[in-house]
């Protein structure tokens, strides 16, 4: 099923994140993860890449895998930044021959060490037209509330947003974020641009400083002052921090379910158990708010 048409029949959605282990370690290990998502039910499951866009051939074992022996709808992604259009062609035939209908287009960060060959691609909005021309995917882009940290100025990025919607994109999933209102604020300006496609929540349970200190630095996300004080409290408190992170996200998820937003990602860093704690903790608001849209549908006489 395209992932454009979930949005349509159900609200609101819920999804996770996966992504294939190091070489080093057997591709089984992401199966056993694969596994215990199935359990929580989630309407989709994306598959990313390793770092600098490594792993492109697990992430279309993986996806294959998640659809045809779960049969969980999955969302590869795929970058462009390092990719000729030869090379995007061969993995979108190797998805569709798959059953993988639906694709994340995403720009991507050179590996390390740099990049000295050819790419056909500049920004991901020429991914994007490429893969609708190509053939019938779902499309989900990237946004972000607080900016991409490498544009200069939020307008700037939501008008870029704007351009890969324009060019086929059917729906958006956020870059984490700790503060709400930042998102609130983020779809409001969204909204005054014209951009009405669903969007996603990407929420990360922090665990532990030392990720979350990478994460911001990589994604240039703000930290809330109470947010900060979790951190300080509970950092040198493994089990404690773990705890708290998990009440974090799960009360960040609350508020955004309450706000009425579309859907949720929840980037799950391959730990299940977490996903399952944070799920069982809103297992009677998800219930509450699916049961509403639904009275809401009936009201307008859709069922």
């Amino acid at each position: 099923m395209f992932i454009r048409d979930i949005f349509s029949k159900k609200n609101p959605v819920i999804s996770f994140e996966v992504f294939p282990p190091k070489r080093e370690f057997p591709i089984d290990v992401v199966y056993d993860t694969v596994e215990e998502l199935r359990d929580l039910d989630p309407d989709f499951i994306s598959v990313t890449y390793g770092a600098g866009g490594s792993s492109k051939d697990r992430t279309i074992e993986i996806a294959s895998e998640i659809k045809n022996k779960y049969g969980i709808e999955t969302l590869a992604h795929l970058t462009c930044y390092t990719s000729t259009r030869g090379e995007t062609e061969f993995i979108l035939k190797e998805l569709k021959r798959n059953n993988v209908d639906n694709v994340l287009a995403l720009r991507g960060d050179p590996p390390i060490g740099g990049f000295n060959g050819k790419s056909d691609y500049k920004y991901a909005k020429d991914l994007v037209s490429h893969i609708k021309a190509f053939d019938d995917f779902s499309i989900g882009v990237a946004a972000y509330p607080e900016g991409h940290i490498e544009c200069d100025s939020l307008d700037k990025d939501i008008e870029y947003l704007k351009e890969k919607m324009c060019c086929g994109a059917d729906f958006m999933i956020t870059q984490l974020f700790f503060d709400n209102e930042k998102l609130y604020m983020y779809m409001d300006r969204l909204a005054k641009k014209g951009i009405d496609a669903p969007i996603m929540a990407g929420i990360m349970p922090v665990l532990n400083k030392n990720q979350i200190q990478k994460m911001v630095s990589l994604s240039g996300a703000s930290l809330p002052r109470k947010f900060i004080r979790i951190l300080e409290k509970y950092e040198h408190k493994p089990k404690a921090l773990r705890k708290a992170g998990i009440a974090y996200a799960t009360e960040q998820i609350i508020d955004l379910l309450s706000w009425g937003v579309d859907g949720i990602h929840l980037y799950t860093m391959n730990k299940p158990k977490v996903a399952s704690e944070i799920m069982k903790n809103l297992s009677e608001v998800r219930d509450a708010v699916t049961e509403e849209k639904y009275m809401e549908l009936d009201d307008k006489g859709a069922y």
